[in-house]
């Protein structure tokens, strides 16, 4: 049972993805477990009528990005409106226009009243959680949650499903009415049942259709600790990614001279808690729903590493370090219960979704805010591929396909892996017998040598083709084998890949 409840701890301080938690808070002094995901500070978001109170005359300077300079400082000497602009320039990587069409129009009908609840996707066999990331500001205890995701685990089937939600989503927020998604936690503060939790909840219930049954709320400097505290992580990152970031973590952000523009990838790259943290909240040369992406790419990577036995050891550490930066409901029964099923999950159990177009289209609110109006018939085959149990997954997750680079560019056998984790295959490495192969080759040892299977696999990797070499091999511990050759792309859009 001990070794049961350290598996399960251990996948609760990466990505509360098992229902496992820790002691209940006392009255005065809340006793809190982990969970890893972050956002940006973000002073330049667009206000809107029903949040005024997020700007003072006295708010922080704001930056101003340009893709080939250094950040410019503004100095605000006056309350924003509710119509002003963000400051920051994302058209060095994408064009801001092309994700939120800015055309004036009336919303939907269905979204001008009250709407109708949908009706739930969920049901009992899951346990479903919100994860967030806050930024508790300054001047009070009011959080801004910037970042939600949210993570259905079907426990016994060890399946998860993680479903990024863009802080921008224009939904019917229950006792308040249409607004962003982002504002409901604070405006429940303001004395709705069960608090912004509550209200929270209830706007994903209304709005998805998907039932909340924990929620987990992380600060910038827990995440940062938990990354330290593992050793680091080495996160396989396929496509590279440039953004300005502060040359040392203790510098002076309001000074341009702190900041550089900084490349990570391609390839499986080490972070410390603070790169990790850089990584998965900044967003001034992308945009949000890139955002999503990377942290569920680190989230992914965490979950790896807590599969790891030599992250045991750290686990008294990581409790007692991160007690005080988490906020959740999560209490030490939920663990107990869940604690035997920690063992069903490999790397091959998430499955990543993403709420970008075309399941939302960009529309302008009457105040000039930039928001992303749900388009309901896409977004709810989406929800409802994310929670159901996955007809690929019975299939895929009893394949083990064994990665080796045969090329020259190292670190390519853990962007494959990674690649093959996102469709549901679980992996191994090995090594290649030489790294000068042209072309990528895979070894099929099932004695039923399917060639849709083998077809589906080359897919996956994105490879025009690939030599086949057929050896059945009733006691291979592996199905497959990949060897990568020159000819292999590492970049790769997770949300292309099926599930």
């Amino acid at each position: 049972m001990r070794a049961s409840y350290r598996t399960c701890l251990t996948i609760l301080l990466t990505l509360i993805l098992t229902a496992c938690g820790a002691p209940a808070p006392a009255p005065e002094q809340a006793t809190l477990p982990f969970v890893l995901i972050t956002s940006a500070p973000d002073a330049t978001a667009t206000p809107t009528p029903f949040q005024p109170s997020l700007y003072t005359p006295t708010q922080p300077p704001l930056f101003s990005f340009d893709a080939n300079s250094a950040p410019q400082l503004i100095f605000p000497t006056e309350t924003p409106s509710a119509t002003t602009t963000p400051q920051i320039d994302l058209t060095a990587t994408i064009s801001f226009d092309q994700l939120f069409p800015t055309q004036a129009a009336p919303p939907p009908e269905s979204l001008a009243v009250n709407p109708t609840a949908l009706p739930p996707l969920t049901d009992n066999e899951t346990i479903n959680f919100l994860l967030i990331g806050s930024d508790r500001r300054p001047t009070g205890t009011s959080h801004r949650t910037d970042t939600m995701l949210i993570a259905i685990v079907w426990p016994r089937e060890g399946q998860v499903s993680l479903i990024s939600i863009p802080r921008d989503l224009w939904i019917y927020i229950p006792t308040v009415g249409m607004q962003r998604i982002n504002t409901a936690y604070q405006s429940g503060e303001g004395g709705y049942p069960g608090g912004g939790m509550g209200l929270l909840k209830d706007t994903i219930l209304q709005n998805l259709g998907i039932r909340i049954d924990h929620i987990a709320m992380v600060e910038f400097d827990g995440f940062s600790r938990i990354v330290d505290t593992l050793g680091g992580i080495e996160v396989p990152i396929a496509c590279a990614y440039t953004d300005w970031r502060l040359k040392a973590p203790n510098l002076d952000q309001n000074n341009e001279d702190n900041w550089w523009l900084y490349t990570v990838g391609p390839g499986e790259v080490y972070m410390d808690g603070d790169l990790a943290l850089w990584y998965a909240r900044s967003r001034l040369r992308s945009s949000d729903f890139d955002r999503g992406r990377r942290q569920q790419e680190v989230l992914r990577t965490l979950f790896n590493k807590a599969l790891q036995t030599g992250t045991f050891t750290k686990i008294p550490q990581l409790y007692n370090d991160l007690s005080s930066s988490v906020l959740t409901d999560l209490g030490l029964a939920d663990m107990l219960r869940m604690a035997p099923y920690s063992v069903n999950f490999t790397n091959a159990n998430i499955r990543s979704y993403y709420i970008r177009p075309p399941y939302v289209q960009g529309w302008t609110t009457p105040g000039g805010a930039s928001v992303l109006l749900p388009q309901e018939e896409a977004l709810q085959q989406m929800l409802i591929e994310a929670t159901t149990l996955s007809p690929y997954a019975a299939v895929r997750e009893n394949i083990i396909v064994e990665v080796q680079n045969g090329a020259r560019f190292e670190t390519l056998e853990a962007l494959a892996a990674s690649r093959l984790n996102y469709a549901g295959y679980q992996t191994t490495m090995g090594i290649a017998d030489r790294r000068d192969y042209a072309n990528s080759v895979l070894v099929d040892f099932t004695p039923g040598q399917d060639s849709a299977q083998q077809q589906t696999i080359i897919n996956v990797l994105g490879l025009y083709s690939a030599n086949i070499i057929s050896l059945p091999d009733a006691n291979s511990t592996v199905q497959y084998r990949v060897i990568l050759g020159a000819d292999y792309k590492a970049c790769f859009k997770p949300e292309d890949l099926s599930h």
